[in-house]
């Protein structure tokens, strides 16, 4: 598991925490159609089925949306961007790594609204693999995204200082 700064370490670990709670999931056939299993979360359909959304902020940007149901669990992340270039490259990455969210298993193809990433666990998910593990990867990715768009502003950041160096060298 990939240890973040300690300033996200509470954070992470009320996101751990809420989704150890709420990813307790058991098949349940849709009341509506016959021999159909969807994502009550997705759905929507009865009420009755969905838990309370919660949401974890650690401030304004920076936040985690957890929406519970009997069947499945959606979690939408939204990561602090402190200038234009981070947004830039935070929407371009997340737009990379959904176009290739059948190799996630878990990752939406389109995070919910206000919101730069989703999750979807499913009944199947929580069956197949080991809650812990799925716990683990949804806050390595979270941990991991955070870090590597800091690293690609870095390089940027790198790429624009030789560039000018080169191009004003000249005078």
């Amino acid at each position: 598991m990939n240890v973040g700064g300690t300033s996200n370490q509470p954070y992470h670990d009320c996101i751990r925490k809420t989704l150890e709670a709420v990813l307790c999931l058991e098949n349940f056939p849709s009341q509506l159609i016959e021999r159909h299993n969807k994502p009550e979360v997705e759905v929507g359909v009865s009420k009755e089925l969905i838990l309370n959304p919660v949401i974890i902020s650690k401030d304004k940007f920076d936040r985690c949306l957890i929406e519970g149901s009997i069947n499945s669990v959606r979690i939408s992340v939204s990561f602090k961007k402190n200038d234009n270039v981070e947004e830039i490259l935070s929407k371009r990455f997340m737009h990379f790594l959904m176009q290739r969210a059948e190799q996630f298993i878990v990752l939406r193809r389109k995070p919910v609204e206000g919101y730069d990433i989703s999750f979807l666990v499913t009944n199947f998910h929580a069956e197949d693999m080991f809650k812990h593990k799925l716990i683990d990867f949804i806050i390595g990715f979270i941990q991991d995204i955070d870090k590597d768009i800091k690293d690609m502003k870095m390089q940027c950041s790198a790429r624009e200082r030789a560039s000018a160096k080169k191009f004003l060298g000249a005078f």
